[in-house]
């Protein structure tokens, strides 16, 4: 389901619980992924996700009341590069290894010291 390059603690520790949660709201993460680009804010959304409020993008969907595991935050990638999550001479390296955001959710993993980018394909129509 996630792509190959993803770090091997993600697959043990946190595939489960991001793939139940996504299952529940992959139509809202791609409506919102899509209307990130149509209104031309970026072709790079992000989802930020935390078990802990966090301060990277803004709280999208709440993992209290819509019954998830993660908190789901909203941003793309000039957040990264001005917070320096990101440096300016590995933004063309990002937006290369950047997966197409109507296939797939782009996804930033944060758990205490652990971080990653996951890329999560959609379920098909």
């Amino acid at each position: 389901m996630i792509s190959d390059f993803n770090d091997p603690e993600l697959n043990g520790k946190y595939l489960g619980t991001i793939s139940s949660d996504f299952i529940k709201i992959s139509d809202v993460l791609k409506e919102a992924a899509y209307q990130i680009k149509s209104r031309g804010f970026s072709d790079y959304p992000i989802f930020p996700i935390s078990k802990e409020m966090q301060p990277i993008g803004k709280i999208f969907l709440g993992k209290a009341e819509k019954n998830l595991e993660w908190n789901y935050f909203i941003t793309y990638v000039d957040e990264f590069v001005q917070r320096k999550l990101i440096s300016e001479e590995s933004l063309e390296e990002f937006k290369k290894s950047y997966k197409d955001p109507d296939e797939f959710c782009c996804l930033f993993v944060m758990d205490g010291a652990f971080t990653s980018f996951v890329y999560i394909p959609y379920p098909e129509e």
